[in-house]
């Protein structure tokens, strides 16, 4: 349930087509930022707001990154479920920046329907308005999931988790899977809990996730203000937020937007600027903000930029896959729900999103989907339809009217132990050029928060350097 980061979409059908032909007589701009994900739109919309010509490239024909709608037939799908919380305070910048808030409200309390398959029942993840920790201890005393010595050993051990520091490098070397064993966990407390939380926002079982990420997932949502975890998602197509809305703000901020336009690369010059190559055009910047995935920066950085640039091919990609169910009636009454004992995780009704007029569209969001991720469809459909009949009796019997598959190979950094030391940070060697993207040094794992606060960081930097205004500029980011 995530991210950002401008990569291919699936199946290649929507690959940037390049306008043949120059666009010359454009003057040069003062800066250039390449990659029209989450990251990139905030880079933009933070530089012209701080008063330079900007111009945004995206090889796609639309924004948003990893984040965005397409039409199937009459419903607006979107590619995967990407939720945001509380504590996602960048993001929610971005929407307010964008005009989009309203379109992708908050539960006033956070509250988890978690249905167990094997055992049907259903408990649920609930806070209260009592401080830390015990906002969670009235829903943890009694979560059916778990045995009461194993929810007294998960106090302990969130405990234990809040005395850590994220951002000890020590951490990031060790998994989070290990750690828990070595704090009481059992495997069903791993399963039932912390990877109920942690495979939907790192992307990764904790065995193979860092423990320094994991820390930071934990002590931010869940350890540090009582309302943190409370959940929000767009009651809209994504592409509404990212790309249409985003589109409005950057159009206003001054921005020239150029979509289907991907760059070829970027030579420094030798007034001290920056020459970024498209198709039939070259344009000249002071500035330069690269907001594309590791490998495509990796392709693109000028010699000597880093002092290692292979280490960005060493941040390995993890996938997510996401089923898409429409039904001829009503089978689900709650919004949404995290399931057990199943494949199924985490189940959302999409139905008023998408305009379906009639029925009800679930959507599910398969993260860490490293075993089912170039799984034929009809295998999927024979997986996926029983277990979805098994967590829900409204759906015996309902007619499936349809069923498709959207899959993300590379819908996120892969959080293993090690890669913290791999992310640099905004700042390159070469003077004007920055980075950007979730899989930069942003703290956070690869979501929607960690791009944005990725795009202000480089605009952030970016400023400093030209001396320009930053006090428009979300804090907390920097």
């Amino acid at each position: 349930m995530r991210q950002d980061d401008s990569r291919p979409e699936p199946g290649g059908d929507t690959d940037a087509d390049h306008p043949g032909g120059a666009r010359g007589g454009r003057p040069a701009t003062s800066a250039v930022v390449v990659g029209g994900g989450l990251a990139g739109i905030t880079s933009a919309l933070a530089l012209a707001d701080a008063g330079l010509d900007v111009t945004l490239l995206e090889g796609r024909p639309r924004l948003g990154g990893l984040a965005f709608s397409f039409q199937r037939g009459e419903l607006t799908v979107d590619n995967g479920q990407h939720v945001y919380l509380r504590c996602c305070t960048a993001y929610r910048w971005f929407l307010d920046r964008v005009e989009g808030a309203h379109l992708a409200p908050l539960q006033e309390r956070l509250d988890v329907p978690v249905l167990d398959a094997e055992r049907n029942r259903l408990g649920r993840l609930r806070r209260t308005a009592l401080p830390v920790p015990l906002h969670l201890a009235a829903s943890l005393a009694t979560y059916p999931h778990l045995s009461l010595a194993e929810r007294a050993q998960v106090g302990r051990a969130a405990l234990a988790l809040k005395g850590l520091d994220p951002a000890d490098p020590a951490l990031d070397s060790q998994d989070f899977g290990s750690w828990l064993a070595a704090h009481g966990q059992s495997t069903r407390a791993i399963e039932a809990l912390w990877d109920l939380v942690g495979v939907a926002t790192l992307n990764a079982v904790a065995g193979d996730a860092s423990l320094g990420l994991a820390a930071m997932v934990f002590k931010t949502g869940l350890l540090s203000d009582p309302g943190a975890a409370d959940i929000g998602w767009a009651r809209v197509p994504l592409g509404e937020l990212h790309d249409r809305l985003a589109r409005k703000a950057l159009d206003s901020a001054g921005v020239r937007t150029e979509v289907r336009t991907r760059v070829t690369s970027i030579s420094p010059l030798k007034n001290g600027g920056w020459s970024v190559e498209v198709p039939g055009e070259r344009i000249e910047a002071d500035t330069v903000v690269l907001a594309v995935p590791q490998a495509e920066t990796h392709d693109l950085l000028p010699e000597g930029a880093l002092d290692d640039p292979d280490r960005l091919l060493g941040i390995d990609t993890a996938p997510i896959l996401n089923v898409h169910v429409v039904y001829d009636r009503k089978v689900l009454k709650r919004p949404f729900f995290a399931a057990l004992g199943t494949p199924v995780q985490w189940v959302f009704d999409r139905t008023e999103a998408s305009g379906l007029r009639s029925g009800q569209y679930l959507a599910v969001s398969q993260s860490a989907a490293q075993d089912e991720i170039d799984a034929p469809v009809a295998a999927l459909r024979e997986r996926y339809l029983p277990e979805l009949e098994r967590l829900l009796p409204a759906a015996h019997g309902a007619r499936v009217l349809d069923f498709f598959v959207t899959r993300e190979r590379t819908a996120t950094f892969a959080p293993t132990p090690g890669v913290g030391r791999l992310r640099p940070g905004a700042h390159t060697k070469a003077r004007g050029l920055y980075l950007a993207g979730a899989w930069t040094a942003t703290g956070w794992p690869a979501t929607m928060e960690g791009a944005v606060r990725s795009g202000i960081s480089a605009a952030r930097a970016a400023l400093t350097a030209l001396d320009r205004p930053r006090d428009h500029l979300f804090e907390e980011a920097a």
